[in-house]
C-alpha cells in the first residue's frame, strides 16, 4: 500500500468517527440534558526525507484527537413536578456514584427517596456544595420547594443547597451512560453563581435537521474518497500493463 493510500485511509477513518458521533446524536435527540458531541481531528503531518519532489516530503494525515460537548442550551420542558429543575448557563448537578465518587448530570428530574435524600429519577443521590447527601425531614415534605440558587427550602427555612459544578475544559467531561457525565478539574458554583428554573427540565440540544445534514455531507465525503481510490486503483493497473508491454 503506497502513502496516498494511507492517506485516504486516515481520511475515511474520520468519516467514520465523525458518522459514530453524529449518530450517537441522533439516537439523543429525545435524552434530557444531552449535549450534542462534536468530533475534533488534527492534521498530522509527516516529513519523509526520500521524495524525489521537495513539496511531496510532508505527508498529511488526519488524527482523531477526540469529541467536545456543545454547551448550547436545550429548550426548556415543563414537566409539572415543582421539584424538576433545569440549569440556566453552563454547570451540571452532582451526583454520588456507586463507587463512592461525583457524577454529573444535566438531567434535573428531582424526586424524594423513602430514606428521604433527594435524588434523580435513575435513584442516584444528588449532593450538596460539602459532598454530602441532601435529607428531608419526613414533617417538611409537604412543603418541599427549591430555590433559584439551588437552595432547598422547607417549610422551617434551608435544608441544604443542589451543588452545581462547572468545568473550565469541556474535553475533561466524558460521559458515563444514562444520562450521567464523568468530570475532572471542576468548580462548584457559589449560591450567587447559580440560576435554576424548577418546575422542568433541560431538553436536549440536539437539532435533528443539523444532524442529518451532517450525515448526508459524510455519506457524499466518503463516496468521493472511495472514487480517489479507485481512480488510483486503475492508474495503477494502467502503469503495470505499460510496463508489461514495455517489458
Amino acid at each position: 500500500m503506497d502513502i496516498s493510500s494511507y492517506v485516504l485511509l486516515s481520511h475515511e477513518q474520520a468519516l467514520q468517527r465523525r458518522l459514530d458521533v453524529t449518530a450517537n446524536n441522533m439516537a439523543n435527540t429525545s435524552t434530557v440534558g444531552f449535549k450534542r458531541e462534536k468530533p475534533v481531528f488534527h492534521e498530522y503531518v509527516e516529513q519523509s526525507g526520500d521524495a524525489a519532489v521537495p513539496t511531496a516530503r510532508a505527508t498529511s494525515y488526519v488524527l482523531d484527537y477526540g469529541a467536545i460537548h456543545d454547551t448550547g442550551m436545550g429548550a426548556f420542558q415543563p414537566t409539572g413536578n415543582p421539584m424538576d429543575v433545569m440549569i440556566e448557563g453552563p454547570g451540571y448537578l452532582n451526583v454520588a456514584t456507586p463507587d463512592g465518587g461525583t457524577g454529573y448530570t444535566r438531567a434535573g428530574f428531582v424526586k424524594v427517596l423513602p430514606s428521604g435524600d433527594l435524588a434523580t429519577a435513575g435513584g442516584e443521590r444528588l449532593l450538596d456544595p460539602a459532598g454530602k447527601p441532601i435529607t428531608v425531614p419526613p414533617d417538611q415534605l409537604a412543603t418541599l420547594s427549591i430555590a433559584s440558587d439551588g437552595s432547598i427550602m422547607g417549610a422551617s427555612g434551608p435544608l441544604g443547597r443542589l451543588a452545581v459544578t462547572v468545568f473550565a475544559d469541556e474535553t475533561s467531561v466524558s460521559p458515563r451512560g444514562d444520562g450521567m457525565m464523568a468530570g475532572s478539574g471542576g468548580r462548584i458554583l457559589a449560591a450567587t453563581e447559580v440560576t435554576l428554573t424548577t418546575g422542568g427540565v433541560e431538553g436536549s440540544n440536539v437539532q435533528p435537521i443539523v444532524e442529518t445534514s451532517a450525515m448526508i455531507d459524510i455519506l457524499r465525503s466518503y463516496q468521493s474518497s472511495q472514487r480517489m481510490t479507485q481512480a488510483m486503483d486503475d492508474m495503477r493497473k494502467s502503469a503495470i500493463e505499460r510496463l508489461g508491454r514495455v517489458a
